[in-house]
């Protein structure tokens, strides 16, 4: 019996689908629906991502929400061209993944994270890999649940590191630091997984060698998209010894913490355009006496949990 209902916001690129293999073979997490966000891609192609992997790895019964397709502040979105190079045009590694029959719900995301944190309350693990706009939303339409939702456990930003946007700013959060000032000010519970971690777990070829040796139609798959992956970190030089496993550590953190040391911190994140301290994932100065909400994830056991991530993957892909 699963102990946790997990949601997860994915702006479904490659990292990602690795986050969702991995929910979707803990045997602790019962995922029930994933809002699809944009980010690594637009909302209308992450979306579809989600419905696709959700069928190849016969998840066919999860389903898939709309959430917002741009931040609280823009009224439209670009996929930057960086994420393009490291995610592919289609945000699978230019891999062609069988098309689902499925739809997105017809229940807007916002209202379904609503719904499920008053339904679950303590057992909700609310899990975004990409922007903060859609709890932002949530929590304007409802504040309430920054109580009720047991834990949030985000991929993203960076504290002891320097940013992979800026030096000061994190993917995920230069999507919408607004919306994740928002949330970091609001949300009890909340652990931030970022570069600081994330960066030191790193797959190589030799694992989706392994992924591909399972015959399986999915192996394959899911080796071709994660190859596409390594290799980009390696032609952008980010990193010429793999590729980081963000988002699935996220996923394992909710659920196993002791992957993690943390550092108990009220944060916030910055958000002064004029000058340019925008998006930077730091301890609020005003709340340092306060009884702490938050905390961030500042070392990882990264051999174990990229030994275990290994072995999730071989269970899922057979």
């Amino acid at each position: 019996m699963p102990q946790y209902k997990m949601i997860l916001d994915l702006d479904t690129g490659i990292d990602d689908a690795l986050a969702l293999a991995y929910a979707i073979g803990h045997e602790d997490i019962d995922l029930i629906g994933i809002i699809a966000s944009y980010g690594n891609n637009l909302t209308s192609v992450t979306a579809q991502n989600s419905l696709d992997l959700l069928d190849l790895l016969g998840a066919s019964d999860v389903p898939v929400f709309y959430g917002a397709s741009h931040s609280i502040t823009t009224d439209d979105f670009s996929v930057m061209p960086v994420s393009k190079l490291i995610h592919g045009d289609n945000g699978v590694g230019d891999v062609d993944v069988p098309k689902s029959s499925r739809s997105v719900s017809e229940q807007s995301g916002i209202d379904f994270l609503i719904e499920a944190a008053h339904q679950y309350k303590d057992d909700l693990i609310y899990l975004p890999t990409g922007p903060l706009t859609n709890m932002a939303l949530a929590l304007q339409k409802d504040p309430s649940i920054a109580q009720l939702i047991g834990q949030t456990t985000l991929m993203g930003g960076a504290l002891t590191v320097p940013g992979n946007v800026t030096s000061l700013t994190e993917a995920n959060i230069s999507q919408d630091p607004e919306a994740a000032n928002q949330v970091f000010q609001a949300q009890k519970n909340l652990t931030m997984v970022g570069l600081d971690v994330t960066l030191r777990t790193l797959l190589t070829k030799k694992e989706t060698a392994a992924w591909r040796a399972t015959g399986t139609e999915k192996g394959k798959l899911y080796a071709d998209i994660m190859d596409f992956y390594i290799d980009a970190y390696k032609t952008l030089k980010i990193d010429e010894r793999g590729a980081a496993l963000h988002d699935p550590l996220a996923v394992a953190v909710a659920v196993q913490p002791d992957y993690i040391e943390t550092l108990d911190l009220n944060m916030k994140v910055t958000t002064d355009r004029f000058t340019g301290d925008y998006g930077r994932t730091i301890g609020d100065a005003k709340k340092l006496l306060d009884p702490t909400t938050s905390k961030a994830a500042v070392l990882v056991d990264q051999d174990r949990f990229v030994s275990d991530f290994q072995n999730m993957m071989l269970k899922v892909l057979k």
